[in-house]
Parts: C-alpha cells; structure tokens; sequence
C-alpha cells in the first residue's frame, strides 16, 4: 500500500501516482483500473480514486468502457499524428512569440545546455538530466510567451507527449539529433529570430514524428510476429493478468 505524501490531497495524490504510472508505461494501454483494488494499492478511498480517473478520463488518458469498467486509454498512430497537428501549431507560435520576448537571456543559456546534454546521453542519468533540461525549456517558453491560453493548451499537449516520447527514448541516434534541434530553437529565441525559431521547431517535430512512428511500428511489427494469449491487461503494474 502506498502513503499518501504529507499535506497532498488525496485525490490529487491519486491522480499525480496514475498520471506517471500511465506516462511512463507501467500501466500500459488496456489496463483495467478497478477501483477497489487502486484505491487498495495507492491507500486512498474510493472517492479521491473516482476523482483522480475523472480527471484522468478529462486528460483522454483513461476512457470508461462499461459503466463499472475504466481503462488506460489507447494511442495508436492517428492519435499521435492528430497530436502533432495541434503540437504544431502550438509550439510554432510558442516559439515565435518567445523570440519576440523583451528577454530572451534564458534562452542563450539553454543552448549552451543543450549542446552540453548532446554529448551526455549515454545513459539513463544523463537521459533524465536531458528529459529534466526539455521541461526547464518548456517553462521558459511558458513564462516567455505570457499567454495563460497558450500555456493551458501546451499543458494538455505535454501531458500526452511525456507517454508518447518513451516510444523513442532507446535510440541514441536521435535523441542527440533533438538535443541539437532545441539547441537551435532555444539559439534562435535568444537572437529574437522568430522566423528561424518557428522553422527550427517545425523541423524538430516532423524529425520527432517520424521517429516515433517508425518505433510505433517497429513495436508492432515485433507483437505480430510473437504468439501470445488474448485477455485484459493486469489492474496493476506487475503484469498479473485480471480476471474476465
């Protein structure tokens, strides 16, 4: 059983634990999520749990497939896609506003960092300063830009792409091309090129699309060629197959 974290709410402790569980992949896509045994493992009540799959349900990350029955949402190739529409058309006008910005300091120190992040990506701590250094970027824009709107639709964006960049996160290769990618977008923003910042970053998120799409599909390709047994997916991170 979980403890509940000193002075956080019940439900936005429940809610924050099945947020990272589902971003990171430790519930995956079918998971069923009963309530009785969720509110078991985390050590809440069964009311901040119904709270926490409201809001869960609200982000499109779980969906209610029965009236007694909730599930980690799926993410397939369209949805990714269609998110890449919207990702666009955000982070491009993100990027130019912040070139716009009456200061851009920041933004020349995060180049430096970036550059720095490309050439430390050998393993999972340099990973995780590197994912760490894309959410100091993404805050910097936010604060940048200004626009509360903007900022509460990039929000929702990057609660859907913290799960959907763990599908690329095992290649190498491109994560130091996307350090460079942001080195240049955060080099453009603090010479107030707004032109180039919002190229940069069109570029980086067609390179970003194509590499997750290729690893959706490599994953793909790797299921169909095993045998394995059909079934709902384990109420729990272990594996355990739930009961029909």
């Amino acid at each position: 059983m979980t403890i509940v974290a000193e002075g956080m709410r019940a439900g936005e402790f429940a809610y924050r634990a099945l947020l990272e569980e589902i971003q990171s992949g430790s519930l995956a896509a079918g998971t069923v999520l009963a309530e009785v045994e969720q509110a078991e493992r985390l050590g809440v009540s069964r009311t901040p749990l119904r709270e926490a799959l409201r809001r869960l349900t609200a982000d499109g990350l779980v969906e209610q497939v029965s009236p007694r029955i909730t599930v980690v949402a799926a993410i397939d190739a369209d949805d990714i896609r269609d998110l890449f529409v919207l990702r666009r058309a955000l982070e491009e006008s993100t990027a130019r506003a912040a070139a716009s910005a009456d200061d851009r300091t920041e933004f020349t120190g995060l180049a430096a960092r970036f550059a720095h992040a490309a050439e430390a990506l050998g393993d999972e701590e340099g990973r995780a300063r590197y994912y760490a250094l894309i959410a100091r970027f993404d805050e910097a824009l936010d604060a940048a830009v200004g626009n509360d709107y903007l900022t509460a639709a990039l929000r929702t964006v990057r609660t859907h792409l913290v799960r959907v960049r763990r599908m690329a996160r095992d290649k190498p290769a491109r994560l130091a091309a996307s350090a460079g990618e942001h080195r240049l977008i955060a080099e453009a923003i603090g010479a107030g090129d707004a032109d180039l910042a919002a190229h940069a970053t069109h570029v980086h998120l067609h390179n970003a699309l194509a590499s997750i799409l290729d690893s959706l599909g490599s994953a793909a390709d790797c299921v169909s060629s095993r045998s394995g047994s059909a079934g709902a997916r384990s109420t729990t991170p272990s594996g355990k197959k739930a009961s029909a």
